[in-house]
């Protein structure tokens, strides 16, 4: 994708954006494009009503395209992306005074042949009920931390607490999930 004078395919994520922040009308949907199917995956997670997440996804494009200017790049753009994806989660989910969060969509349309994947179907079911008993922060946590894969910095920047809260939510959560899930355990 050549639009100007460089190649933005070619450009970093803060690039992209700084170029669209001066007025280049496709830095940002490369930005987007680049972006979107882990944006829609962290909505998903976060809402409780899948049918709800195009639209928080819509809010949380808009206000990132309208607040690129105040980007300081003290982090990367993918955790300021998924810290404005989440806020957008909450924020509809708040307006609509839903309490829970939903973590995965239905998991039979992920799966290529759910006959010979009963077994993971199962276990994917039980540590997804297990994951909705935790208390939001700690499976926010955990999401963030072992289902998304940021670190655990990049966790506290995206959801604005200190490093040390994350892991001792991420701690006590794990444990949580231990205890859930230990009738899943067969005997050896």
């Amino acid at each position: 994708m050549n639009r100007g004078d460089f190649d933005l395919e070619q450009c970093s994520d803060a690039d992209l954006l700084r170029a669209h922040v001066n007025g280049n009308r496709w830095a940002f949907t490369l930005l987007v494009r680049r972006h979107h199917d882990r944006m829609a995956a962290v909505a998903y997670r976060t809402m409780s009503d899948p049918q709800e997440v195009p639209d928080a996804l819509q809010d949380a494009w808009a206000k990132a395209h309208e607040m690129a200017a105040q980007f300081r790049a003290d982090s990367q753009v993918s955790s300021w992306l998924h810290r404005i994806v989440i806020n957008s989660c909450l924020d509809r989910m708040r307006r609509s005074r839903v309490r829970a969060a939903k973590l995965v969509a239905e998991i039979d349309t992920q799966l290529p042949n759910p006959t010979d994947r009963a077994r993971d179907v199962d276990l994917a079911i039980a540590l997804n009920r297990a994951l909705r008993l935790l208390p939001e922060e700690q499976r926010r946590a955990i999401l963030l931390v072992d289902v998304e894969g940021y670190t655990v910095a990049e966790t506290a920047d995206i959801l604005g607490v200190a490093t040390g809260t994350i892991k001792s939510r991420c701690a006590r959560g794990r444990l949580k999930l231990s205890v859930i899930l230990r009738s899943l355990r067969t005997p050896v």
